[in-house]
């Protein structure tokens, strides 16, 4: 198997209505469309694995789950991965990272390499 993973330079369409999706359970509509407004114009960053699941408090998936398992397996065979859609947490007010879109793409780096740099967007702390 492929221990090093390859990502594409600017994060899949679809990911972006994933993030609203998942924002929206936790936000209201008007926070959620400023924030995937700022996550399509924010620059790519890169975190280590380990710590973006350190930050978001999110427990590290198994090989086993089907996701992460489908993200091993396109690393396996050479594709390239989505960048990450996160929103920055507050330590302050104890309010994690979140990730509002690639978990499952996290867990499978991690499981390659917890320092592998991830690429990233990020969006502002909602509540600053």
């Amino acid at each position: 198997m492929t221990t090093k993973e390859h990502w594409k330079s600017e994060p899949d369409d679809h990911d972006y209505p994933a993030a609203a999706s998942y924002l929206s359970l936790v936000l209201p509509e008007a926070s959620v469309d400023a924030l995937i407004d700022e996550l399509r114009a924010a620059p790519i960053g890169h975190w280590k694995a380990k710590d973006l699941l350190r930050a978001s408090g999110l427990a590290l998936l198994p090989v086993d789950n089907a996701h992460v398992s489908s993200d091993l397996q396109k690393v396996d065979k050479g594709e390239k991965l989505s960048p990450v859609l996160l929103v920055r947490g507050c330590l302050k007010r104890s309010a994690p990272l979140e990730i509002a879109d690639g978990y499952h793409r996290i867990c499978a780096s991690y499981h390659l390499d917890e320092d592998a740099d991830i690429p990233c967007r990020m969006a502002g702390d909602p509540a600053s």
